[in-house]
């Protein structure tokens, strides 16, 4: 029989939805702040979740985007307490690279507008993952790198890139022939 809740691995008592919570916080800080070594590197949400069971040994049947919120809030206050960059900006979903609705938390927290556009969220999170970067000692190129969305962003937007078609050649309204670069026709000029 499969088990429901939260539960300790080591002997499998229950434990308090808070307190998982809590324990998982603990180690969500140290795994992101490694993660920000690397120049670049994210996480999925799917991956610390696993991630900080296995560390903290405490386990749940819940689903993943169930309880993974509560965490990253708890990180999120942790982070601006010690006046790190929002290492939360380093959790991404596997399906397209984005941070998720929850980003809005370290808005708020700094003070800065809370947008609903996933753009201005995505170029945020991009600023804070060269932060952390820079913070937690990550190799950094000459100039001291850029912010970058993370790759499987990056990737899906040149592929939707790739798949536009190309805007259509300006044409004369004179004599419908298509303008050459410089703008004017050569048949009515």
């Amino acid at each position: 029989m499969a088990r429901r809740g939260y539960w300790r691995e080591a002997d499998g008592s229950p434990v308090a939805a808070t307190e998982a919570h809590e324990a998982w916080a603990r180690e969500a800080y140290p795994r992101l702040s490694g993660v920000a070594g690397s120049y670049h590197a994210v996480i999925t949400y799917k991956d610390l979740g696993e991630d900080v069971q296995r560390a903290s040994g405490i386990r749940t049947s819940a689903l993943l985007h169930n309880w993974i919120g509560a965490v990253l809030g708890r990180v999120v206050h942790e982070v601006h307490r010690r006046g790190d960059p929002p290492l939360t900006a380093l959790v991404v979903r596997t399906d397209d690279g984005m941070v998720g609705e929850g980003y809005r938390e370290v808005l708020e927290l700094s003070g800065e507008q809370v947008t609903t556009e996933a753009t201005d969220r995505e170029n945020h999170a991009a600023e804070s993952r060269l932060e952390c970067y820079r913070r937690f000692g990550a190799t950094l190129p000459p100039g001291g790198g850029e912010p970058a969305l993370a790759p499987r962003l990056q990737a899906a937007l040149a592929r939707r890139r790739a798949r536009e078609p190309e805007p259509p050649a300006p044409i004369c309204p004179t004599c419908f022939v298509q303008l050459p670069t410089t703008g004017t026709c050569d048949n009515c000029a």
